[in-house]
């Protein structure tokens, strides 16, 4: 299996409507779902659930 095959880059983008964006891996195999984080928006200057876009 290929590394982009295994750990693809994923996008997390702010479900808080402001377009701030994260960039990461992710196990495909471990987390087939997709991928959601509480991380910091600093555009809406709080912690907020960041969602996978696909």
């Amino acid at each position: 299996m290929a590394r982009n095959d295994l750990r693809p880059v994923v996008t997390l983008r702010s479900t808080a409507g402001t377009g701030h964006t994260y960039v990461t891996r992710k196990n495909r195999l471990s987390d087939p779902d997709r991928l959601v984080l509480r991380k910091y928006d600093p555009v809406a200057g709080e912690h907020v659930l960041f969602r996978e876009q696909r």
